[in-house]
């Protein structure tokens, strides 16, 4: 089976009240685990790559990757472009064979944010690439992304009909409450995400499939486990799975996820490193590591998003 685009999974998803888990890859073991999860229940799946993980592990070999996973799964997949920052990279992405891009421009002002948006879209659209935009600033610190709680926003409901009247946007990502990066709140708070924004939004856009960043639940398991095999992670807690549920079964039909996946990696390997420090062949390591992200995966899919079984 091809990369697919996003247009008729969020299509399927927004009728059934269920999300697409969009996972950030970076190396083969990550990729494995993912697509060995999604097989297995059978859910439809959005590969995600960040401008760090291309200059990490290079456009070429990330494309392979893809397309051994295409062979061995038989699945559905997009594969998007994650926090694009300019016109060129995402041109440069949908010329490599990318089926989705995002175009982050919620740093700048609205209208030049439309400008650079239709800019990727007019392109894109050419050559049968789906778009996210953003409008809405999310805190938090992920790759090259570094947003100060006082320099985050809220989306503007006001705002979003004419953005992607404008801009031509196939999928929105809006800010209501979760962050990049591990340290989301602090123990004793209570995360809250604004619905009321989710609400309005869909009200003024109704059917049109919304985008969730900053989503990761921050596995608490691996957190502790990172710190006793000579880890020094603050304790923080991440968007309770509650609240993606309610969020998967409105209007969001794709729920970003990646920072659980590094704490998973780490964890694992950190411990495996600890119980057996003469070992030094990667694959003793990475193998326990693949196996923990593809449970955590397969516990997002069906227990969180409930997409399992949307595959076919």
């Amino acid at each position: 089976m091809p990369l697919v685009t996003s247009e008729q999974m969020f299509r399927s998803a927004y009728a059934g009240g269920y999300a697409i888990g969009a996972f950030n890859v970076n190396n083969m073991e990550i990729i494995q685990g993912i697509t060995e999860a999604a097989a297995e229940v059978r859910a439809p799946l959005i590969l995600q790559v960040s401008a760090g993980a291309r200059k990490y592990a290079s456009h070429t070999y990330l494309m392979k990757l893809v397309e051994a996973a295409l062979i061995e799964t038989n699945l559905p997949i997009c594969l998007h472009l994650d926090h694009g920052d300019s016109f060129e990279l995402c041109r440069d992405c949908v010329d490599g064979g990318f089926t989705s891009v995002m175009i982050d421009g919620s740093h700048l002002a609205f209208e030049e944010n439309i400008r650079l948006t239709k800019q990727v879209v007019d392109y894109a659209h050419s050559h049968g690439v789906v778009v996210e935009g953003e409008l809405g600033r999310l805190a938090g610190v992920e790759d090259d992304i570094n947003v100060s709680e006082a320099d985050s926003s809220y989306t503007r409901p006001e705002e979003v009909e004419e953005f992607v009247g404008r801009t031509g946007v196939d999928s929105l990502a809006i800010a209501i409450g979760t962050s990049h990066g591990a340290y989301k709140f602090k123990p004793g708070t209570k995360p809250q995400l604004r619905f009321d924004i989710l609400e309005e939004i869909s009200r003024r856009l109704p059917g049109f499939p919304i985008v969730l960043h900053g989503a990761s639940s921050v596995m608490q398991d691996y957190v502790r486990m990172i710190n006793a095999n000579g880890g020094a992670m603050p304790d923080a807690i991440g968007v309770p799975e509650e609240m993606l549920r309610q969020a998967a079964k409105m209007a969001v039909c794709k729920v970003n996820i990646d920072s659980d996946l590094r704490l998973v990696m780490t964890g694992t390997v950190r411990q495996y490193l600890k119980q057996h420090p003469d070992h030094f062949d990667p694959r003793q390591y990475l193998k326990p590591a693949r196996e923990n992200i593809k449970q955590m995966v397969i516990h997002k899919l069906v227990d969180v998003l409930g997409c399992d079984g949307k595959a076919d």
